[in-house]
């Protein structure tokens, strides 16, 4: 028998649709930073997540023989593979990863555009990755694209044609938590596509937080990766974003100034 909060899941929600396939899973989790091949796999295990992103330029996936392949851990008869453009500072080097990656994964269409604007930052520079999304969408890709949180920029990606986007919370790896919560609400309400935050939290609680804003889902590295025990971070992972989402679908009480009594005070016995 489902539970009241499970009726209410199931009977409201539906499953994270990206380029028409469907997720159980909110939560999309990266491979880098780990201490070796083993941790990775027990962290994406303990994190429940369907798609994985792997960087292309960082990692071997089949095209160093001579060197330990990722794939060996994260099979694609099990996962979504999620290539990604990480390291690059050009649409031009974007575009060939991508290409890469669909050679190296037997025409996989699926990426993740990332198009960085400087090294201290690791912003993104907006303009280089409208140039590159747009090629790739005309290339046939699924593009998911990593932009910063400006409402306004998120719509034009989705208007070219992009599968995804997925504003940052904070920069890169800083673990900062949402810093603009109303800028990802405005590009949420807005959305005809799916929205997903990336980069920049650095715990459960930020998790829970992207996800109440009604975010389709998550995707994390260095969170998992960099804690002290990242198979047990992933798994609080996982939950905080279940539970995020389920109290998004619940509707939070409005916030007020001064104190409701929990029990009524009417028709106390004295």
């Amino acid at each position: 028998m489902a539970t009241p909060a499970e009726s209410l899941s199931l009977e409201n929600d539906q499953p994270l649709v990206i380029a028409g396939q469907s997720y159980n899973s909110r939560l999309l989790v990266g491979t880098g930073k780990y201490k070796d091949n083993e941790e990775t796999r027990l962290a994406i295990e303990a994190s429940g997540a369907e798609i994985i992103t792997v960087a292309i330029r960082r990692t071997n996936i089949g095209q160093n023989p001579d060197e330990p392949n990722l794939l060996d851990v994260i099979p694609v008869d099990k996962y979504t593979l999620l290539p990604n453009t990480a390291g690059c500072y050009t649409a031009e080097d974007a575009i060939r990863t991508c290409r890469l990656a669909r050679e190296l994964l037997d025409g996989h269409k699926l990426v993740k555009l990332e198009v960085l604007g400087d090294e201290k930052t690791l912003f993104p520079d907006v303009t280089a990755t409208m140039e590159a999304a747009e090629i790739l969408v005309k290339d046939g890709f699924d593009v998911m694209v990593y932009t910063n949180d400006d409402p306004l920029i998120a719509k034009r990606l989705e208007d070219i044609g992009c599968a995804a986007v997925m504003p940052l919370a904070a920069p890169i790896g800083s673990g900062l938590g949402i810093r603009n919560p109303y800028n990802i609400l405005t590009i949420v309400e807005n959305a005809n596509v799916p929205i997903l935050v990336d980069a920049g939290v650095g715990t459960a609680s930020d998790a829970a937080i992207a996800m109440e804003l009604g975010c389709d889902g998550i995707l994390m590295n260095t969170a998992i990766a960099a804690a002290q025990n990242p198979v047990l971070m992933a798994s609080a992972m996982k939950k905080a974003t279940e539970a995020g989402r389920e109290a998004f679908l619940a509707g939070r009480m409005p916030r007020k100034r001064f104190a409701s009594a929990s029990s009524p005070i009417d028709g106390l016995f004295f």
